[in-house]
Order: C-alpha cells, then structure tokens, then sequence
C-alpha cells in the first residue's frame, strides 16, 4: 500500500505514530526556516511540516512542490501548536521524515479551491479538475448516500433491482428520442430509453411484484437548470396495489431519505391536493406549500366599477400578501415591473393596501369606493398591514403569472426559507390533454395510465374531463417524480389506443409486443419514477442538476471535456450505410 491512512483520519489520538500519507498538494507556505504543505485527498486535508535546520535538503525539496504534485510523504503525527478549529485534522500536522513525487503537475488553469477562480465553462471543461475541489466531492458523496439508502430501503420492503435494456424501440409518445443506428440492420434504429416503463410493466407481467432500478434515461429536448439529455430516475413498479399503496410506500421512501440523509422528520401523512386545485390555488401543478399566500379568483366581485381591464378580462385573481401593506412604492414598481417580463406576460399590476390605521389606498381609487375594496379585504380576509397584489386577463396566462408574482412575493419577505421542506402529493391529473395543432389528444402521463374507474364512462362522451390515477410528488415548487396506476385490462388499453387516435394497425406496430403479454394475465400494478438528479440537487440545496452529476452536458447538450457530439468518419457513416444531408 502506498499510504498508511487517508489525510482526513489522523487526531491527537494519534500523536507519535508514523505514518505515510498520499495525496495532492493544495498548497504551501515557505516561513523562513519551515515549510507549511497542505495535502489532500477525498478523505480531507492534513498539513505537513519540513523544516530547515531538521533536514535542508528536505525541505528545499518541499520548497519546490507546485500545486497539484501528487506526493508521498513519510513522517511522525505531532500536536499542531497553531491549531486549525475548521478542519477535522487542525489539531495535528505530520513531521516529514522524507517525501517522495508520485507525479508532477502543470499549474491547473484555475485555482482548485472552494471558492474557484474559474468559469463554469472552464471549470466543465476540466471536469476531472473541478470534481477535486471541496463543494463538488461533497456534492457527489450526497449522491452516494442517497442512491445507497433508496437501495437498503427498497431492498427492505423486498423490491428487487432488475436492469432493463438500453438499446430498445422508437414509441410516438413523450419527448424526442435519441435514436441508434443499427449496423446489421441497414436503415433501422434503436431508441435510448426515455424511461424503463413498458419493460417495468412487464416485470409486473412476470409476477416480479416489486421492481426498482436506479437507471440512466435520455431524451432529446431543450435544456435548462434541472434538465440534461442524460438522466438518471429511481424507477419503481409494484403489483396488486391501488393508488392508496404506492404513495404510502413512496412517503415511506421520501421520509426515510429526509430522515438519513438531511436529519428532517415529519409527522402524518403528507398532503394530497387535486391537480384541479392546486392549479387555481397556486397556478402550477408543482406547488411551493412552504408558505400560504394562495391565488383566488375575484372575475366576479372586481365587475361593474367601469375599469376596463377587469371588465374586458377573462379572469381576474390575486394573491394578499401578509404585512405587505409594508412594501414601499418603489417595491411595488418593481413587482409590476417583474410581471410585465415577456417570460411572465402579465400586461400590468393592481394593488390594494390595507392600511395599519384602517384606511384602503389601492392604484384603482377611481374606479372602486372604499367600501368596495374593504369588500374585497373580507374576501381574502385580510388583516390591517396586508396587501391585495391583483392580475387580470386570459385565464391560464393569468394563473401563470400569478403563480410567479406568489413565489417572488414569497422570496421578498424570506418566506421560502433554506432548510425547510413542503413535501405533497398532487393527484387526480387530467387523463388527456388536446394539441391544436394535431386535432388530437395526447396522454399527458403515457398512454398506459389509468383512468379513474368512475371517469371511464366519459372516455366516450367527454375525454378531456377524464381524471387519471396519476400522481406526483412536490417538493417545495419542484416535481421530484411521478408515476400512476396502469392499465391492465386489455380492452381498456384498447379504448385508451383509439381516444389518442391509433388505429389497430398502428396500436400493434408501436405496442404489439406489449399489448400481447396483456392477453397472458397482467395483475393490477402502479408505480413511480423520481428524478434523482433533481432531487439530489434539492437536499444540496440547488436548482440546477449539473454540479450533482460527474460530468454533465452544457445547456447547449456538449460535453465539453471530450468535445461530443462530434462528426464521426465516412468510414464509419459507410459501414452504417448512412450520409449526412447537406440542409441547404
């Protein structure tokens, strides 16, 4: 072995022990007749000591180790006299007996430290040096103890981890496939899966009652903080459950992580809150529940007082801001401001105050007495020092905007606190959703989602007011994951295939293997998939999902470490019996 211990175990425990240490040189300090050296490892950082008169030579060679020289060193654990409170090794240093240079360094082309010099382009671009400095280790060490304890808690409950195939068939549903060329099948593809789910359905097929697997997917669509063209999903499936059984599982999953992992534990159930509702609540299906401040309609009451924006309006909503009665004029510009953003589409802002002494200020004095804007006070039941912050037009826009003047609100008065954690259920989705577009509807989860039994009868006559047992999970404003209760009736598949608007021919050429193992006795079963990326990203206590993943993509989809995508030869498009197309 080339080291004795690792540079983040040694303590005053320890004092008088030789030891040999192995790791990368952060950094070093030449103090006259002593040189300073901090080692390195994944394990922590422990400082070294040569000092001149002990052995010159020595030390004139730790003089000229650079940054990143990755050394040996041999030597006696002492008691530190200048202690270091902040690392776990600061009350010892290591007396240096000899050393020995494993290997050089170039000088890194920014400083590998935890607060770095370099931009994130240059820092992915030398990922291999990034992934050295502190944040991005603990980063990945989250990563691990996640991953490690949705395994011994699922293996606990008697889930089973099945991997399923990679290279598997192009289907019409979800977002846009990364396809393979085949080689020995001239002008046919594979697709990457975007998720596991037929195959998990047909474990549930075979009788395996409860599957998971911790698994790589991809799809092929535009990025952002949370997104990347690979990803990795905690896909579960069990058998003869309702949807009752797979949340309560999966709480008991999401508890036990919160538990484990961040010390966080909570009481009773978490909440439930129909897709319907939290829409008109909140404006969004993924909602923060951290603090309250919920949307409300007002179409109705704001009528008749010969404002035009609320008499032209579809819907008109708001949202009382607690203690906001607070907010200065200037802020209240800046609110305006931020709902007229193009990304929100708000065309203006009405506020309303409620004034400490009693009185009502509001920017529509003209248009509504006192008495009727203490009306609409009643309606939100606000209090004196509150503030009615009010948006009108096309309904769902109108939402959309709110949603985001709620969460920036929130922001503002510190109610999105760091550390603490909303976890619910949203439930009862649509089945369906309509594209214009198309003149067609589309599964809004999949096409194997089940409706609920009572809406199935409307499949017929009115498919957009069909609810799915289709569920996700919320995690202060960010979808963790979702999953559903399939269909394992056959003829109900059927009717599902014919309401997206597959014909028999078409519903057997995409599904055909999977529509037969339906005929072979399918049990009733349901899952889920979380995103483990993002979740990850949340216990970390960030929205973007890349300093979570070793080496992630840009948000233009490159690798910019080893430079892919990339053309590859004409030999290889020959063999593949392929050529590019000149667009122009």
């Amino acid at each position: 072995m080339y080291r004795t211990h690792t540079c983040g175990e040694l303590n005053l425990k320890d004092a008088g022990k030789e030891v040999t240490l192995c790791g990368w040189v952060q950094r070093s300090r030449n103090l006259g007749g002593m040189t300073f050296t901090d080692l390195r490892d994944r394990y922590g950082i422990t400082q070294l000591v040569f000092d001149m008169e002990g052995d010159s030579r020595l030390c004139t060679e730790a003089r000229n180790l650079g940054r990143e020289y990755v050394i040996s060193v041999n030597g006696k654990v002492r008691e530190r006299s200048n202690k270091n409170p902040n690392l776990p090794t600061g009350e010892i240093e290591i007396e240096a007996v000899s050393l020995s240079v494993l290997n050089p360094s170039e000088l890194p082309p920014f400083t590998i430290e935890d607060e770095t010099d370099g931009g994130e382009e240059l820092r992915m671009k030398y990922r291999y040096l990034d992934l050295r400095r502190e944040p991005l280790k603990n980063n990945l060490l989250l990563r691990h103890k996640m991953a490690s304890e949705i395994r011994s808690y699922l293996s606990s409950m008697e889930f089973i981890e099945v991997e399923t195939p990679v290279l598997i068939k192009s289907t019409p549903e979800g977002a846009r496939d990364y396809i393979v060329p085949s080689r020995i099948n001239p002008g046919e593809f594979y697709a990457l899966p975007q998720s596991p789910q037929m195959f998990k359905q047909l474990l549930m097929v075979s009788g395996y009652d409860r599957y998971f697997q911790i698994v790589k997917c991809f799809r092929d669509e535009d990025l952002r903080a949370d997104r990347q063209p690979e990803f990795t999903q905690v896909d579960c499936e069990m058998s003869f459950v309702n949807q009752d059984d797979v949340l309560k599982t999966f709480e008991g999953l999401t508890k036990h992580l919160f538990m484990q992992v961040k010390g966080v534990a909570f009481n009773g159930p978490f909440p439930r809150i129909p897709y319907s509702e939290a829409m008109e609540s909140y404006g969004t299906d993924k909602p923060d529940i951290r603090f309250g401040m919920k949307i409300r309609e007002m179409t109705d009451i704001v009528k008749g007082g010969g404002f035009a924006v609320f008499e032209d309006a579809a819907y008109t909503g708001g949202i009382c801001v607690r203690g906001g009665a607070s907010f200065t004029r200037k802020q209240i510009d800046l609110l305006t401001d931020f709902v007229k953003k193009p990304q929100i589409g708000a065309k203006g802002m009405v506020y309303a105050r409620f004034n400490e002494d009693g009185s009502f200020k509001s920017s529509v004095d003209k248009f509504f007495s006192a008495g009727q804007i203490s009306d609409w006070m009643d309606y939100f039941d606000a209090r004196e020092g509150d503030l009615l912050l009010i948006l009108a037009g096309d309904r769902e826009a109108t939402l959309k905007a709110l949603c985001e003047l709620r969460l920036k609100a929130g922001d503002d008065l510190g109610l999105r606190k760091e550390g603490e954690f909303a976890p619910l259920w949203v439930v009862d989705f649509p089945l369906l959703e309509w594209d214009d577009e198309t003149e067609r509807f589309y599964a809004m989860h999949h096409p194997f989602t089940s409706p609920k039994n009572e809406d199935i009868e409307l499949l017929d006559k009115e498919p957009a007011r069909v609810r799915a047992n289709a569920y996700d999970l919320v995690i202060n404003g960010v979808e963790i994951g979702g999953g559903s209760v399939r269909i394992h009736d056959s003829s109900l598949q059927k009717k599902m295939f014919e309401v997206l608007g597959f014909t028999e021919n078409e519903a057997r050429d995409q599904f055909g293997f999977f529509i037969d193992a339906f005929r072979y006795g399918a049990p009733p079963h349901g899952g889920v998939a979380f995103g483990f990326d993002r979740w990850v990203a949340l216990f970390g206590g960030s929205e973007s999902i890349r300093d979570y993943i070793a080496f992630p993509k840009n948000n233009a989809g490159r690798d910019v470490m080893i430079n892919t995508p990339s053309p590859v030869s004409p030999a290889q498009l020959k063999e593949l019996k392929m050529r590019i197309i000149d667009e122009e």
